[in-house]
């Protein structure tokens, strides 16, 4: 079997081994886990089983299977993510994942920042959150940890825009109720979102824009479950700055420059 080792640059601050592997691009921290205490991770030469060991750049090499690996150049990609498709990485079920969209054409492309890079196939990137498998729209993938979860994190407060198709027709009332909170099944607390408007309607149903800016975990179903309200479609337009656009369905992008730049800023303005 072929051999890797990856080697921890001066950019890595003091971490645990798992973390620094993560922070380099080249897996996600559980897989990292797995593989140390597998054995198959070394520090300095020596097989460290423990994936909290401190690791300094300055001080340590890490290998994993023994081949140099430069640190990845890191990846920030957009999709437009279909419902139906899970954000996991496998599923027992068989289901369609985000992974199964992105190897469509996501091996063809060389993210790693090497010309004529023969491990282009070996770039691996994270979903930043979750959509659930009947949600769609705006996904954000990154091999940058640290920043997928500072996007993620609720105590960020970084706005996440919707449009939700609900099987109602609602009234003023209602969307006020949605901002004041609703109490939901199990909650300690009230579940609320941070803005809610109308923007078309039907005889039977409508179509309402809600922005959240705390990311808990499916809260908008939650909260149209607890009013009685069926949730027809979903989709996250937005995530802060970073519109979804006219990228189409089930379709996958770099993200721009500016686009980067502009998230960043809205990170450093919710700090």
């Amino acid at each position: 079997m072929e051999r890797t080792k990856v080697r921890a640059n001066h950019t890595i601050r003091r971490a645990g081994l798992a973390r620094a592997l993560s922070k380099l691009g080249y897996c996600s921290r559980s897989h990292a886990a797995e593989l140390i205490r597998a054995g198959r991770v070394s520090l300095n030469g020596n097989i460290c089983r423990d994936p909290e060991a401190p690791v300094s750049g300055k001080l340590h090499q890490i290998a994993v299977d023994e081949k140099l690996v430069e640190a990845r150049k890191k990846i920030y990609l957009m999709m437009n993510k279909p419902r139906g498709v899970v954000t996991t990485a496998f599923d027992e079920e068989g289901r369609e994942t985000v992974y199964t969209i992105l190897n469509r054409d996501y091996l063809n492309q060389d993210y790693s920042g090497k010309t004529g890079s023969t491990e282009k196939e070996q770039a691996w990137v994270a979903p930043v959150g979750r959509l659930d498998k009947a949600s769609e729209g705006l996904l954000l993938l990154t091999n940058d940890s640290e920043w997928g979860a500072r996007i993620a994190a609720p105590e960020t407060h970084l706005d996440k825009t919707y449009h939700v198709q609900i099987a109602i027709v609602p009234n003023e009332a209602f969307i006020h109720a949605l901002v004041r909170g609703v109490k939901v099944k199990q909650a300690v607390e009230l579940l609320r979102v941070k803005q809610a408007r109308p923007l078309r309607a039907g005889k039977k149903n409508c179509w309402i824009e809600i922005v959240l800016d705390e990311g808990k975990n499916r809260q908008i179903r939650r909260i149209m479950e607890s009013l009685s309200v069926e949730v027809l479609r979903l989709v996250r337009v937005a995530i802060g700055p970073l519109q979804l656009g006219d990228l189409p369905r089930g379709q996958h992008r770099s993200l721009t420059a500016t686009e980067k730049q502009m998230l960043d800023r809205a990170l450093q303005g919710k700090t």
